[in-house]
């Protein structure tokens, strides 16, 4: 760390030597052809700048003999320092943007449960920005220039690098990824996507997938997609149900808008030993320890659920809890339920 900081301190003192140099160029230049020449400051100035720079203009006016030798002496002292100050500046620019990408690397290296965002359109930036709110980390894959230097600006981890090719996924960890969403403006590439995906991390990574087109749902399946939404059928579900029952719309709206209520809909997993392993929710007094309500249960291994379940159902290890509940209340059950139920 002391290391990184004296190279840091190191690099913004050589810009503003070679700052000051350059200035000092310029300011003895401008001096020696307005007492030489008798000049103006203007004119002076410009024939000192095309002579550092080599632009090779013709001179601004016809130099005499002392004009013409300390034209040479500028020339001689500072073409050659002016370059190599440029020249530095350039590195130092270029190189800090690879220490910017490195240390990022670094960070993203080092993340684990974290979910992989591949594609940065207006879709995707609602979708990284909702994560991020809800606390998950989050890492965009994005081809284009200007949308990485819109996630270099907002401070967000990216890749730089097309999300259907193997090396820019493995460098977004997704190895290491909880789930991956593919919001790809193409089908097929998101489809690809997926397959490359799925060879990467195996089975257990979840992925979500874009589709614009419902012929596509069966290959975003087949490929590897554990869920395919469309944009398009959604919001004219949300449209139909605000018609047909807008109470409703606006109650779900509050609940599951990442800004709306301080109460969400959570998932809680029973945890083997955990404090429900093997007991109901009467066993626990759930309602009362917790204030949460428990919407419904989904049974381990299947696809039974269970809405509004009764309190005294027994729960196994695997089981999945839909809960409505502030943030501090979701932690707190999960905190309780990572505890062995003889606490």
């Amino acid at each position: 760390m002391a290391r990184r900081r004296r190279r840091r301190i190191g690099t913004v003192r050589e810009v503003v030597y070679g700052t000051l140099a350059v200035a000092a160029l310029l300011a003895i230049g401008t001096v020696g052809y307005m007492a030489i020449e008798g000049w103006t400051p203007m004119d002076a100035f410009y024939m000192t700048f095309i002579t550092l720079t080599t632009i090779g203009f013709a001179e601004v006016q016809p130099l005499d003999y002392g004009g013409k030798l300390f034209t040479v002496g500028l020339a001689f002292v500072g073409i050659g320092t002016f370059a190599t100050i440029a020249s530095r500046v350039v590195t130092i620019l270029v190189t800090s943007s690879t220490f910017r990408q490195r240390a990022m690397q670094r960070r993203i290296d080092r993340l684990h449960d974290h979910y992989v965002v591949a594609g940065y359109g207006r879709l995707g930036q609602r979708i990284v920005r909702d994560l991020v709110s809800g606390g998950r980390k989050v890492v965009v894959v994005e081809r284009l220039d200007e949308r990485a230097e819109e996630l270099r600006e907002e401070g967000f981890d990216y890749v730089q690098g097309d999300a259907v090719e193997e090396e820019a996924l493995r460098a977004a960890g997704l190895a290491r990824a909880a789930g991956l969403v593919l919001v790809l403006p193409e089908d097929a590439a998101n489809v690809f996507g997926a397959l490359t995906a799925r060879e990467i991390a195996g089975p257990d990574l979840f992925i979500v997938a874009r589709t614009n087109e419902q012929t596509s749902i069966n290959k975003l399946v087949r490929a590897g997609a554990d869920k395919v939404i469309s944009p398009l059928e959604i919001g004219a579900d949300r449209i139909a149900q605000t018609i047909l029952r807008p109470r409703v719309d606006q109650f779900m709206e509050q609940v599951l808008g990442v800004d709306a209520l301080s109460v969400d809909l959570e998932e809680v997993v029973v945890r083997e030993g955990g404090l429900l392993d093997g007991r109901s929710l009467v066993d626990v007094d759930f309602r009362r320890r917790f204030d949460a309500i428990v919407v419904a249960v989904h049974r381990a291994g299947g696809e039974e659920w269970r809405f509004n379940p009764d309190a005294r159902l027994p729960l196994a290890v695997g089981d999945t809890l839909v809960v409505l509940a502030s943030p501090e209340q979701v932690e707190h059950i999960r905190s309780q339920e990572g505890r062995t139920s003889m606490a």
